[in-house]
């Protein structure tokens, strides 16, 4: 008994004394989920913001393909209706031109805006969405 005691007075008694592991486990556990949760929210407002561009250029290249409707028109649409749902910081660059897309005379609206990687902070420019649309003729 007598070397027992010994190594249960030094700590090295491996019995069956669990006592502090559940609070251990309950901090382990609730970081992973918190951690977890998180991430999932994240990749939900990443998600978000890139709809978000692409509804918005697709809707500026149609408002600029109207008849006598300059087509920096389409880039200045597309910015308002950024800014009105993510913020002025994710509309970054914006560019409306015209070009042939499949045999058409087109609008073409390339917006570049910010990837939200942790929260509202990403990476600028590391978005990048096109959108066309058709000019209207006006005969």
């Amino acid at each position: 008994m007598a070397p027992r005691r010994a190594r249960a007075r030094h700590g090295l008694d491996l019995g069956g004394d669990e006592r502090g592991s559940a609070v251990v486990e309950f901090v382990l556990v609730g970081s992973l989920l918190t951690v977890l949760t998180l991430a999932v929210l994240q990749l939900g407002f990443a998600i978000y913001v890139r709809n978000v561009v692409h509804d918005a250029a697709v809707e500026g290249a149609y408002h600029a393909a109207l008849a006598d409707v300059p087509v920096q028109s389409g880039a200045a649409r597309a910015g308002e209706l950024i800014s009105r749902a993510v913020g002025s910081g994710y509309a970054q660059e914006i560019r409306a031109s015209t070009g042939m897309v499949a045999g058409t005379e087109s609008v073409v609206v390339t917006v570049r805006a910010t990837l939200p990687l942790a929260g509202l902070l990403g990476v600028p420019r590391g978005l990048e969405v096109t959108a066309h649309a058709p000019v209207e003729s006006l005969g």
